[in-house]
């Protein structure tokens, strides 16, 4: 039983383990703020486009619904939500191109933390060093 648990401690401790932590956290929490912003911004507007029905409101009704008569025991009406569907469509596509969006970021940020500074320039070469030159030139040229 102690190993089990020093394994798990080692496991639950690593960096890698309380980042993911942090970014279900953080995710859930975003999750909400887009289910905000597209319940409550972006449908609204796009419903104007269904006559102000609302867009959760669009279904296709297979069975209708009853409501219960005397002994007779309510049915519930069966249809085909597609607004939901609609609006969850919405929603995946803000979350991705969000998500999309904060990895370019982060990519852009780790690539520009990787990328080495470049060498500053040499120095031009002092008169002194082009006229030693040209006299190893010559000399190398005489001996061959």
């Amino acid at each position: 039983m102690g190993k089990f648990l020093s394994d798990f401690k080692e496991f639950a401790l690593k960096g890698n383990v309380i980042d993911m932590a942090v970014g279900v956290i953080v995710g859930g929490a975003f999750g909400k703020i887009v289910s905000s912003l597209v319940n409550d911004i972006i449908m609204p507007v796009i419903s104007l486009a269904t006559g102000g029905a609302g867009y959760k409101n669009l279904k296709y009704v297979i069975t209708a619904g009853k409501e219960a008569v005397g002994d007779q025991a309510a049915i519930e009406e069966v249809a085909i939500n597609y607004g939901l569907f609609i609006q969850n469509i919405v929603d995946f596509f803000i979350i991705a191109f969000s998500i999309f969006v904060a990895l370019r970021f982060a990519m852009k940020l780790r690539k520009k933390e990787a990328e080495p500074e470049p060498a500053p320039a040499a120095p031009e070469p002092t008169k002194e060093e082009v006229l030693l030159t040209e006299i190893r030139d010559i000399l190398q040229n005489q001996k061959k």
